[in-house]
Parts: structure tokens; sequence; C-alpha cells
């Protein structure tokens, strides 16, 4: 029996150590039981190939994903990087910063042209609310002024906007779709609004969702079922894990439905849109 025991401790023991390295070893320490490969080494799924010849309709829509919908919780979190795991924002700007992705200036009536002008990273930074201030402190030899930086808090983004291109391929006989871009939404308040009670929002910047794709494709998402997954941000907008609404489609008066419609007939006139483009597949076939 004593036998028995003392084996049991040392597969314990030499169980433990495989798995939580001793400091100095040069071992990466990981608390799980394997070697997590599937998020650092995953590429994107390659996209059907599409002959312009075979697509008999397309429309442009553009949708708004409020994070503040339960089912969009998986895009803010974690609040604070946890590993590799960082909120959808996080990994858009960690891509800006340290990895060359490329940020295009965003404005209220984009419509068509939201990757015409180049962003700097120091833009981004302001536009995320990053700020340079200079207070005027008091010294042993009088007065002094120094400047304060304020970063910005990742937080502030409350919503998405996603730009796509929905089609009907006739060859493959379905109705597909391709993101184009992303665009983080930010909330604040002026400075006189002591007691922020208006909030505002701005358009931060967008994204071309070809050339992030790769990242998001590596970068696994905070999954609140369980902690063995292999979804990632990429799988989340391809296999339309998200709750979003029409905000706007391709138009000659370029304008948001916002623009002309007010209150709930915004919801109900974005539902038309949607039942629009389901109707136009359904009357293609015979039953």
């Amino acid at each position: 029996m004593k036998i028995k025991f003392v084996i049991l401790v040392a597969v314990l023991f030499l169980w433990q150590s495989i798995i939580y390295a001793q400091e100095g070893t040069g071992i990466t320490v990981r608390a799980l039981p394997y070697e997590d490969l599937h998020a650092r080494n995953d590429k994107p799924v390659p996209y059907q190939y599409v002959r312009e010849a075979d697509v008999m309709w397309a429309k442009i829509l553009w949708q708004r994903i409020e994070l503040s919908e339960k089912e969009n919780h998986i895009l803010a979190l974690p609040r604070e990087p946890v590993g590799n795991r960082m909120s959808l924002i996080d990994v858009l700007l960690k891509g800006i910063h340290t990895e060359s992705l490329t940020a295009y200036k965003a404005s209220p009536d984009d419509a068509g042209h939201e990757f015409d002008n180049i962003m700097t990273e120091n833009d981004v930074r302001e536009q995320m609310g990053a700020t340079t201030k200079t207070q005027i402190v008091e010294t042993l030899e009088g007065y002094d002024t120094i400047t304060v930086e304020e970063n910005y808090n990742s937080a502030d983004i409350v919503a998405y906007m996603v730009k796509e291109m929905w089609f009907f391929d006739k060859q493959r006989s379905v109705m597909d779709f391709r993101i184009i871009g992303l665009c983080p939404i930010r909330k604040y308040y002026r400075e006189d609004d002591v007691d922020q009670t208006n909030p505002l929002y701005k358009k931060v910047f967008w994204v071309y969702y070809p050339e992030v794709r790769p990242k998001l494709a590596k970068s696994p998402v905070y999954w609140p079922y369980t902690d063995v997954t292999n979804i990632t941000y990429d799988d989340i907008f391809q296999k339309r894990l998200f709750s979003s609404y029409i905000y706007m489609e391709s138009n000659p008066y370029r304008r948001a439905i916002l623009e002309y419609k007010k209150g709930l007939d915004v919801l109900v006139e974005a539902e038309r849109i949607k039942q629009e483009m389901f109707n136009f597949e359904q009357d293609l076939w015979s039953y």
C-alpha cells in the first residue's frame, strides 16, 4: 500500500513539474496540459473564388454592432489583456502600433470613402482620447510648467461599424458576403459636461478587413462557455456570431437610415431592408 502511495505522489509531482516550469529553467509556464498551437498557427479560411460575371446581384451594407448587447460582449472582453486574449479594440490597436496595420480616417458620412485618408499612430491615439496637457505647478523656486500625458481608455469603445458587400453568386447558387472594413465607435463627453449627461459618439478609424483578417484569425476570443475553444475573431465575423442592425445601405442619396427615419422606425426600416434581401433570394427558387 505504501509503495502505491509513493508511486502516486511521484507521478503527481512529475506531472506538476511538467505543467508548471520551475524558475530559471527556461520552460514556458502554462496552465494547460498541452501546447495551444491552434490560435498561434491558424490562418484564415480562403474565400471561394467568385467571377464578376457570376455576380448577378450585389448590395453594400453598413451594419452597427452594439457592445451593450449580451451576444456582443465577447467583442469587448476581456477589459484588460489576459495572456494572448484581448478585446477586439486592443487587437486592432496592437496591430496599428506594432504590426504596421493601416488605419484610415473616419468621417460621419463615409459612404464609400472609408479608405481614402491614412492616419498616423498619433492620429489614432488622439481619436481614441489620448491627450497631452500642460499644467502649472508650484515649486520651491516658484512656478513651473509640466506636460501631462493622459492615455486612452479601450473601454470607451461601445460599438463597431461593419461595412460589407452581400451578393448572389449564380455559379454556386448562394447568397454570400464579404466584409470590407471595421470601424470602432467611441463614446465620450465634452470637458464642460461635468455630470456626463450628454454622451457623444464618434467613429475612431477604419481598418480594411482583408488586411486585418490574418491577425484576427490568430486572436482567440474570450469564450464565456468554456476555456477550451478554438474560436477566433475571424470566426466571429465569418460565422456571424454577433448581433447587429443595418445602419445604411448603398443608395444614390448617400444617407443613413437615421437621416430619414426616427425612433422605432429606424429598426423597422432596417428589418425591411433585411427582409427585402431575403425575399430576393427566395424568389429565385421554384418550389
